[in-house]
């Protein structure tokens, strides 16, 4: 598409036999996303790739070969075949995209110099040129070229490529243009000239990850929502896992042709539960999108070979054996997915429990799961089959339904991460609820799930959150992060966290079936007394700003039910309400449970009586199991659709548990057929009001949503004050930060930061680092020279190793001074007497000097030092540490044993904003010491933010800090001062999250 002159040509061949050739560079390799969501392998080319290369170039049309090459040119000489597949690996490179083993494109680029013939370092621009095949061009794969290509001209020191296209080829100028990197351009000899800065910028970076989140979501599409489906291993006789999976298949009413694959049917095709059935996939003749793999692990490979030389676009592996089982497991799943990506497939798997689509012109049951879930809006992620099958048969039970449903096994593969992708503009889903037992890239995870969170409800349980190792199978990053430090990032993110799958489900009721809430003030009312209180009570534990119980007493019936919610609803003094009911005492006097479904009634017709009111309603309800079941089939009546079984089929609990055993050795997959299957469809659950209106409303808190469809909104309904109140929090405190994201905060600028004297004082003090790599902590002096360049000011600590030189320290500072032991078992440990403090006379500081060295150790145990005084204030903490998998974080505490004891510090990730810095200075436990508890004096929090900032600001703008503490920071009411500061420095670990789109390696 582009082409250098013949001069360069020729100087190319003649520089591509003398210089020499490095190692081969296996870290370029990647498997990447391609827009229509299938892949394709990225990998440097090499000089056994002659035939493949001339393979390829045949498959190429001559006008591809025209916009190449500037001239006709039908096949490539012996010598293009050598110069295109002979590279140096610095000067020379070239990078192929290939499927099945074939080449689908290339790139390359040579270095040149200024006057565009072929240079060696220090020369740093190279021409790059692009071959894509005809039949694959569209699918995004010079756009992925592109970015490989540039990261690794990056790596080679080169910044800037240069292309030479003809006007004619618009596809080419706009690969390039839209790349989003800062560029030139101009029209030269009949040809367009592009000159691209290789720097990564803000729009290149958008322009990368807007392209991932289209190509990921299409792959987990092509996977939810296929024209066809086999299932590979379904036997002849019913049982097993994949006659299972095949019944329920048929069962969900799929609207698109399945097949059935049995390798036992050498006899020719033939017909298993009425669906054309055939001895390999190869035999079936028809397009097949999605295959569902129950075979023995053994015979996975045969399977899956057979699968991808026929078409099929992406796999779900049932099939055990495999990571969950040891290391030879572990070397099985990686050629599983070496072997899938191959042929561009994807996998969901292996040991997955299978996934589920409800939309009606899909109605895919894929699983193990013998019924079909109703539909609605809620899309569920689960790591675990035995907590996909609790979370599947717990929102059926109350109501809600769901758009989709994965458990993905050891997800080898596809990953939380990819259905988030997808979710994040699907239509049908409002709230997602992920269960996840870990975390394989917690960086991209989090901001996924920030931007996912900004239009619609992430809720996570994350399980394996004490064991110490991941889960078997599951292939992490090790993180030194602790999981409190994970789950308030997630919650920086906006991400709901809850404890437990049972307030997974409860928050997810609420948030599928009720608008947000657009403050904190709940109104409460029912007919007793206590359970109000214990609502009260529970509000307040929250965080939440109940009004006063309203108490219609136990004698009220549905009607005074109705009114009482319709006021409720009316009045503009609360933002949410909870309705309490117990049974209630009828004339003769004895309790009654009343009629579940006459109050249920009672409770929808008030809402549906004020239209305006977008605010969420729960009930807590004592006994009352008969108003619970009502108010979860409020919205379940709309009829099965035609030709669609009404009851889950024939596929019996039974079966599954035996499909189970087989794989896991559990039978416990009977949960979720354990309730019948009354075609609830709680689409209504989730759509009422269209309370996806609940799920999506609008920042200013859910008042877009909730007031079209309220008449038949569910009402989510809960056995316990606590659990109906937590789920209303998590809903209050999401709607504040949807509020507050709409209006993001903003990192400032500081004119007195050097950051180019930062960098220099940080080069000097890496070249004295030791050669492992592992990094220096500086000095004192070299931390307090450091943090000075960036607004920050050490308090001086001068050295007093005898009571002499703490005389001669103080005599400089000034009295009043401090005396302090520096000693790691006694540093920041006031509580254990290495502190004396106010020393305003010579004989006071010898006598402190004294009784230090008695009491605790001799002055060269204590490396004791002397301060000067500083304003009397509140002892805190400010840290930042980088962690491989998570980032940089900013931490922030008070000072001292209790608060490190309680694990009471809050996190934010780096860059932080002034809002940032607000939220971690109130978010503590203890913030209240910081805004005058108890009659104390509230301290200068204003100089603290712009501390953090300050910190912020450095680990931003040099990675090479790896930690810095700064400990203890006295912030008085008036200014602040830092005590002790200590900076480690070290090489940055790598940024996967700026480099080229890929998926995990394996």
């Amino acid at each position: 598409m582009q082409s250098a002159s013949e001069e360069s040509e020729a100087a190319a061949r003649q520089a591509s036999t003398a210089a020499p050739e490095h190692v081969y560079p296996d870290h370029w390799e990647a498997d990447v996303v391609l827009r229509d969501g299938g892949t394709a392998r990225i990998r440097p080319i090499t000089t056994d790739d002659a035939d493949r290369l001339v393979s390829f170039y045949e498959q190429v049309s001559d006008e591809s070969k025209y916009y190449r090459f500037f001239a006709p040119y039908p096949r490539l000489s012996a010598k293009d075949v050598r110069r295109f597949t002979h590279h140096d690996f610095v000067d020379r490179v070239g990078l192929a995209a290939t499927v099945g083993g074939e080449f689908i494109a290339t790139v390359r680029y040579d270095r040149i110099n200024a006057q565009g013939l072929p240079a060696s370092a220090p020369a740093d621009e190279a021409e790059v040129a692009f071959l894509v095949q005809d039949a694959h061009q569209g699918r995004g794969v010079a756009s992925a070229l592109l970015e490989h290509i540039a990261a690794v001209a990056r790596e080679r020191g080169i910044r800037r490529f240069a292309a030479e296209v003809l006007p004619a080829n618009t596809k080419m100028i706009k690969v390039f243009t839209d790349a989003g990197y800062t560029q030139k351009r101009s029209f030269e000899d009949g040809s367009v000239r592009l000159h691209l800065d290789l720097e990564p910028t803000d729009r290149s970076l958008a322009v990368q990850r807007a392209r991932e989140q289209r190509a990921e979501a299409r792959s987990v599409q092509r996977l939810l929502a296929p024209r066809s489906v086999a299932v590979v291993g379904a036997g002849r006789t019913p049982g097993g896992v994949g006659r299972t999976v095949l019944r329920n298949l048929l069962d969900s009413g799929f609207t698109g042709q399945v097949y059935a694959v049995n390798a036992a049917l050498t006899d020719g095709p033939g017909r298993l539960d009425g669906v054309p059935a055939h001895p390999s996939v190869a035999a079936i003749g028809e397009p097949v999108d999605l295959a569902i793999v129950a075979v023995p692990a053994e015979r996975v490979p045969e399977a899956v070979a057979d699968c991808g030389e026929h078409g099929v676009r992406g796999l779900v592996v049932l099939s055990a054996g495999y990571a969950e089982s040891g290391p030879a497991g572990r070397e099985r799943q990686r050629a599983l997915v070496r072997q899938a990506r191959s042929y561009g497939m994807r996998i969901i798997g292996p040991n997955a429990f299978g996934i589920i689509n409800t939309a009606e012109d899909v109605r895919l049951n894929a699983s193990l799961a013998p019924q079909m879930p109703a539909t609605g809006r809620i899309g569920l992620f689960a790591q675990s089959g035995a907590i996909g099958i609790a979370l599947l048969a717990g929102l059926h039970r109350r109501g809600a339904g769901l758009s989709s449903f994965i458990s993905a096994g050891n997800r080898a593969d596809v990953s939380g991460n990819d259905f988030l992708q997808h979710w994040y503009d699907d239509p049908g889903t409002d709230v997602v609820l992920l269960y996840l037992e870990s975390i394989g890239n917690p960086r991209k995870f989090t901001r996924l799930a920030r931007r996912t969170a900004a239009v619609k409800p992430v809720v996570v349980v994350k399980g394996a959150r004490h064991s110490g190792s991941a889960p078997p199978g599951h292939r992490v990053p090790v993180t030194r992060v602790p999981h409190a430090t994970v789950s308030a990032l997630l919650r920086q993110a906006g991400v709901i966290r809850v404890d437990t799958v049972t307030e997974l489900v409860d928050a997810g009721l609420l948030l599928a079936a009720q608008p947000l809430p657009s403050g904190p003030r709940v109104a409460i009312l029912g007919n007793s007394e206590s359970l109000g209180l214990l609502t009260y009570d529970a509000c307040l534990t929250e965080g939440l700003r109940p009004l006063r119980p309203l108490d219609l007493t136990t004698a009220a019936g549905p009607a005074d039910f109705r009114d009482a919610l319709a006021a409720a609803l009316a009045d503009e003094t609360s933002d949410a309400v909870v309705v309490t009911a117990i049974p209630w005492v009828g004339e003769n006097g004895a309790t009654e449970s009343g009629d579940g479904e006459t109050l249920a009634a009672a409770l929808r017709a008030a809402v549906a009586s004020v239209p305006g009111a977008a605010k969420p309603v729960v009930v807590v309800h004592v006994e009352m199991g008969a108003l619970a079941d009502a108010l979860a089939a409020a919205t379940s009546t709309r009829p099965p659709a035609p030709g669609r079984p009404d009851g889950g089929g024939t596929a019996t609990g039974s079966r599954t548990d035996a499909g189970r055993a087989t794989r896991t050795g559990t039978g416990t997959a009977s949960a979720p057929g354990a309730a019948p299957d009354s075609r609830t469809d709680a689409a209504g659950a989730a759509r009422t009001g269209d309370a996806r209106g609940g799920g999506t409303g609008g920042a200013d808190g859910g008042t877009d949503g909730g007031t079209g469809g309220t008449e038949c909104r569910t009402i989510p309904a809960y056995p316990a004050a606590e659990r109906a109140v937590r789920a209303l929090a998590e809903a209050v405190r999401y709607g504040q930060w949807r509020r507050q994201a709409a209006e993001p905060g903003r990192v400032p600028e500081y004119e007195d930061i050097d950051e180019a004297g930062a960098a220099a004082l940080i080069e000097r003090g890496l070249a004295e680092a030791t050669e492992d790599g592992r990094g220096i902590t500086l000095g004192a002096g070299q931390a307090a020279e450091l943090l000075d360049r960036y607004g920050i000011t050490v308090l001086t600590a001068l050295p007093a190793p005898g009571p002499d030189a703490a005389v001669a320290a103080a005599a400089r500072l000034g009295y009043p001074v401090a005396l302090k032991t520096t000693a790691p078992h006694l540093r920041h440990r006031p509580d254990l007497g290495g502190v004396r403090l106010d020393l305003a006379t010579e004989e006071q500081l010898r006598t402190a000097y004294a009784e230090l060295t008695e009491v605790l150790g001799k002055p060269e145990e204590l490396q004791p030092v002397v301060q000067a005084m500083v304003p009397r204030g509140v002892d805190t903490v400010v840290r930042s540490a980088i962690d491989p998998a998570v980032g940089a974080v900013l931490s922030f505490g008070l000072s001292g044993a209790a608060s490190e004891l309680l694990g009471d510090t809050a996190h934010r990730l780096v860059p932080a904003t002034d809002r940032d810095a607000a939220e971690l200075v109130r978010s503590i436990r203890t913030a209240p010491l910081l805004f005058g508890w108890r009659g104390s004096a509230p301290v200068d929090t204003p100089a603290l933010e712009e501390l953090l900032l300050r910190v912020s600001r450095l680990v931003d703008d040099h990675p090479e800090v790896v930690a810095v503490s700064l400990e203890p920071v006295v912030v008085a009411p008036r200014g602040l001062s830092v005590l002790g500061a200590t900076v480690r420095l070290a090489p940055p670990p790598p940024r996967t999250d700026l480099g080229p789109r890929s998926l995990p390696s394996y």
